[in-house]
C-alpha cells in the first residue's frame, strides 16, 4: 500500500518503503540508538542490526483515515534511560515524516528489541 497526497496538480504516491527508509533514518539518528532491530526476529536473525537498505523490515507502517501509524523496532545502548531514548525517536520520526514526506503520523510506536553494550 502507498500513501496517496492528492494536488492541484495531481497525485503524489509515497510507497510503504520511502516512509521505512525516513522513518528509519530518523530513528537512527537519535542519541542512545545502536541500530534498528527486524519485526520478525525468528526468521532474520535475532543478533543482527539492519543497515540502511533494510530498514523497512524493522517498520511497520499501517494506514489510517487521515495519516499513518508507525512501528518501530530499535536496539537501544547499555546505560541510556530508554523511556528518554523512545521518546527522542518518537519526536523525531513525526517530525521528520511531516516535513520530509507530508504524512501525518498518528502514532509511532517504539518497540525496544535488545539493549547493546557498545566498547569504548
Amino acid at each position: 500500500m502507498a500513501v496517496k497526497i492528492k494536488t492541484q496538480y495531481g497525485t503524489i504516491d509515497i510507497t510503504n518503503e520511502v516512509i521505512a527508509t525516513v522513518v528509519g533514518g530518523a530513528a537512527t539518528d537519535n542519541y542512545g540508538v545502536v541500530g534498528m532491530a527486524s519485526k520478525n526476529q525468528l526468521r532474520d536473525n535475532v543478533n543482527d542490526i539492519l543497515r540502511r537498505e533494510n530498514y523497512a523490515r524493522g517498520v511497520v507502517v499501517r494506514q489510517e483515515d487521515n495519516g499513518v501509524a508507525i512501528d518501530v523496532y530499535v536496539i537501544v545502548s547499555y546505560g541510556t534511560k530508554i523511556s528518554e531514548v523512545s521518546r527522542n525517536v518518537q519526536s523525531k520520526v513525526k517530525y521528520n515524516l511531516e516535513t520530509m514526506l507530508g504524512v501525518t503520523a498518528n502514532s509511532v510506536n517504539v518497540i525496544v528489541q535488545g539493549v547493546r553494550v557498545l566498547a569504548d
